[in-house]
């Protein structure tokens, strides 16, 4: 008969406390020693440990770490968790002065520094592929700078760009997403160690010091919220999750623009697929496939952020293990995605002949034609507009280039002003020209060269500055833990 009076509860075991321990005894088992050491370290600095004390528990700790492989165990209901497991062997091997390790400290504490030590981890590679991506987009624009395309608005053809200029839109977003990501990263760099349960400790702790040991920049400030607020987890994932959801509208571009009807975008072998039974298909499916990783990646997102909905500001198991388990799915996802967008759009290039095409058969120059008779003949930009809509609509009719539509804007110039233009056959060629137009928007943030210039430039000053905060996410082990456990042994 089964037993449901002792704890465990066998169906609590299988469905609760062994999923987490599994999860957790690989994500935690390093930065939970990392923790046992700092905290040691910190004791025995105060004077809260007799340091010979200390030194014993520092041995003990140092053989535990060498014997225990964290991927071998497998829950049997002994111990609830790693946590538990390490203070078990320590009393083994000490007694009763293994639990001294705990003095001034709680599992809640030690879980939030836990999982900030992990998102820190991740966060740190996610910012590594950001940055890649950013210079591989830069270093794609620099060659496109000049590559016409056609801009759409509302879904249809707009204006001439080039694809040096849409990339850096995407850049400049790129980066203002990394910068909230940097900004939500700011708030794992606080430590939560010394809040112990939720109230700090009645022990003379040093808070800085064992932050410093392990990698923090400053102890977390208010002790509740080190245990309650979960803001570094809902603001980290809001940042992802904007990241995705922006490329996301980037991808959605690429698959109308390589539509064959459309044709502006030309995707390499490398990454078309053909169908299995039609053989004049090209099918570019990791468009597809970045559009769904993104998704799926935002999804894991939700599922955090929603999962801390209408929560009590306490400690909670809902912020806790196998949420944040949940979590890194985000990551690992969206990470992926970011490793293909970074392989896939710098491959691709442009069809000029497909751009022309639909240039003038849609117009698009129409609105320098305009721009330039307010400049040139001092009309209002209405009049201009209606000269110019009466050229674009007669072309369209008459399905010729813009290019060839002198007469029918001499035409409509006379029914419009009763007179003829200034504006001579070569000059209205040059006015609706797809280069004409891209030269003439040379103000800051347009297209033409020295402005595209100017902005990658400082596109690229920004990018250069990504690795600098996230450098001492990644200093691990810490040196300065290292050394200080190292003294503590041999004291």
């Amino acid at each position: 008969m089964t037993n449901t009076t002792n704890f465990p509860h066998p169906v609590y075991a299988d469905t609760v406390l062994a999923p987490l321990f599994e999860g957790v005894k690989t994500h935690y088992a390093s930065h939970m020693m990392a923790i046992h050491k700092a905290h040691l370290v910190m004791l025995a600095e105060t004077g809260i440990l007799k340091q010979d004390d200390a030194r014993k528990i520092a041995k003990a700790l140092a053989e535990i770490e060498a014997e225990t492989d964290p991927d071998a165990l497998t829950y049997t209901g002994e111990h609830e968790d790693y946590f538990f497991l390490v203070e078990a062997r320590l009393r083994d091997k000490l007694g009763d002065l293994g639990g001294a390790l705990h003095t001034a400290r709680s599992r809640n504490d030690i879980d939030h520094t836990l999982f900030k030590m992990a998102l820190r981890e991740r966060t740190a590679v996610l910012a590594d592929t950001l940055h890649t991506l950013t210079n591989a987009l830069i270093d794609k624009a620099r060659k496109e700078r000049d590559t016409l395309i056609v801009a759409y608005t509302h879904g249809q053809p707009a204006q001439p760009t080039t694809f040096g200029h849409y990339l850096a839109a995407v850049i400049e977003t790129l980066l203002n997403d990394t910068n909230r990501l940097t900004q939500a990263a700011e708030h794992l760099d606080k430590c939560p160690m010394g809040a112990a349960a939720i109230t700090t400790s009645g022990f003379p702790i040093d808070r800085q010091r064992v932050a410093t040991l392990l990698g923090f920049d400053k102890p977390k400030l208010n002790s509740y919220a080190a245990i309650a607020a979960v803001d570094y987890i809902t603001g980290l994932y809001s940042a992802l999750k904007l990241i995705l959801l922006h490329l996301g509208r980037v991808i959605q571009d690429l698959a109308f623009w390589s539509a064959f009807e459309v044709g502006q975008l030309h995707v390499p072998d490398s990454l078309v697929q053909i169908s299995s039974i039609m053989p004049q298909k090209r099918n570019p499916v990791p468009i597809e496939h970045m559009r769904h990783l993104a998704s799926a990646a935002m999804g894991h997102c939700d599922t955090i952020i929603t999962t801390m909905h209408n929560t009590p500001f306490t400690d909670m198991n809902d912020s806790e293990g196998e949420v944040q388990q949940a979590g890194y799915a985000a990551f690992e996802t969206g990470g992926r995605m970011l490793q293909l967008f970074s392989a896939f759009l710098p491959a691709c290039s442009i069809n000029a002949t497909r751009v022309r095409q639909n240039a003038d058969a849609a117009c698009i120059t129409i609105t320098e034609l305009a721009d330039t008779l307010v400049r040139v003949e001092g009309l209002s930009f209405r009049q201009a507009h209606e000269i110019a809509a009466a050229t674009a609509r007669s072309v369209i009719t008459e399905g010729a280039p813009l290019t060839e539509g002198y007469p029918a804007f001499a035409g409509a110039f006379d029914a419009e002003i009763g007179g003829a233009s200034t504006l001579t056959e070569s000059d209205f060629a040059e006015a609706v020209s797809m280069e004409t137009f891209v030269a003439r928007r040379d103000r800051p943030g347009g297209p033409a060269l020295a402005a595209l210039d100017a902005a990658l430039a400082r596109y690229a000053a920004d990018t250069d500055a990504i690795p600098t905060f996230y450098r001492r996410f990644t200093d691990t082990p810490n040196p300065a833990l290292d050394a200080a456990f190292a003294d503590l042994l041999e004291t």
